[in-house]
């Protein structure tokens, strides 16, 4: 087996939110549904068309999933709030990875939204524009710039 490490620079992007943690998150989760997972099994069961109409009928963004991280700091005898989100699209993603499969290690986005000592929310994320961009395909690049773009307007809405 041979191993190559290639330098990456990435914007690391910080939204401070003026409002409360909860509110923030109230307001990602009503902003962000759910992703249907009905896609999935659609294009394991050979029906591509299918999941491709299902997915075009929903949000441009969606959230894949999350993690408690502020609960898994009980461990160490912290309290803290803590969620990370998994958010992005199925279709967004293949737009990308039919040009550059390793592309796909940073599909869905990953976002935290954490409390800050003010008790206000702060969301982090890796900018995709320069995350994706180390594929060096521009088709790629465009359309991680365009997402780059819907997921800060999605997080400063939330954000208020």
């Amino acid at each position: 087996a041979q191993a190559t490490v290639t330098t990456v620079t990435i914007d690391h992007v910080v939204i401070r939110a003026s409002r409360s943690f909860d509110a923030v998150r109230t307001a990602l989760e009503a902003a962000l549904p759910p992703i249907d997972h009905r896609y999935a099994s659609l294009v394991a069961s050979g029906q591509a068309d299918a999941a491709r109409a299902l997915l075009e009928r929903g949000a441009p963004l969606s959230i894949f999933g999350s993690r408690d991280h502020g609960a898994l700091l009980r461990i160490a005898g912290l309290e803290r709030k803590a969620i990370q989100y998994d958010i992005g699209n199925p279709l967004t993603a293949t737009r990308m990875t039919r040009h550059a499969l390793s592309a796909a290690l940073y599909a869905p986005i990953r976002v935290l939204l954490r409390e800050d000592a003010d008790g206000h929310a702060v969301f982090e994320y890796d900018s995709p524009a320069t995350t994706f961009g180390q594929f060096g395909d521009p088709e790629v690049e465009r359309v991680a710039r365009d997402l780059d773009a819907q997921l800060r307007s999605a997080l400063q809405a939330a954000a208020g």
